[in-house]
C-alpha cells in the first residue's frame, strides 16, 4: 500500500477531533476523567490505523465526489468507529453498558464533525496534484484523484 501525505494529515487532524470528542464524552458518560483519559487515548491508536485504511479505500472509490460521497463516508467510517469506541469502552471500564452509551453518543457528535472535516478537507488542495476548475466529478489517474471545485 502506498503511503499518501495527504491522507496521513487527514488522519492525523480527524484522529486529534475524534479523539477530543470521545475523551469529553466518556469522561462526562462515566463521570470518571482518567476513564475517558484512557479510552481517548487507546483509541488514538486503534483509529488512527482504521481511518488510515477507511481513506485509501475510499481514494479508490468510483463514486463521484458530491455531497451523496461524504454521507456514505460519513455512515461508513462512522459504523467502524462505533464498533471500535463501544468494545474498547467495554474493556476499559469492565462495563458493556457504559461502552454502548459512549459508542451511541457518539454517533451524534461525530458523525456532523466528520462530516465538516470531509467538507473542509474537500476543499484543501494539499497532496493533490492539481484541480480542475469548473468540472464536478473527479478523474482518476495512476494514484493521484484530481478533483474539482
Amino acid at each position: 500500500m502506498k503511503f499518501s501525505k495527504r491522507h496521513i494529515l487527514k488522519t492525523i487532524t480527524w484522529r486529534i477531533i475524534g479523539s477530543l470528542d470521545t475523551l469529553l464524552l466518556s469522561w462526562f458518560i462515566s463521570g470518571d476523567l482518567s476513564i475517558g483519559i484512557q479510552i481517548g487515548i487507546t483509541e488514538v491508536i486503534t483509529k488512527m490505523i482504521l481511518y488510515y485504511v477507511h481513506e485509501r479505500l475510499w481514494f479508490k472509490s468510483k463514486i463521484e465526489s458530491t455531497n451523496k460521497r461524504h454521507i456514505l463516508k460519513t455512515f461508513s467510517w462512522r459504523t467502524i468507529g462505533t464498533i471500535d469506541t463501544f468494545i474498547l469502552a467495554w474493556i476499559i471500564t469492565g462495563n458493556p453498558l457504559t461502552g454502548l452509551k459512549i459508542g451511541i453518543s457518539e454517533v451524534f457528535t461525530k458523525m456532523l464533525l466528520y462530516y465538516g472535516h470531509e467538507k473542509l478537507w474537500y476543499r484543501i488542495n494539499f497532496g493533490l496534484e492539481k484541480r480542475v476548475k469548473g468540472h464536478k466529478s473527479f478523474v482518476s489517474s495512476r494514484d493521484r484523484v484530481v478533483y474539482s471545485n
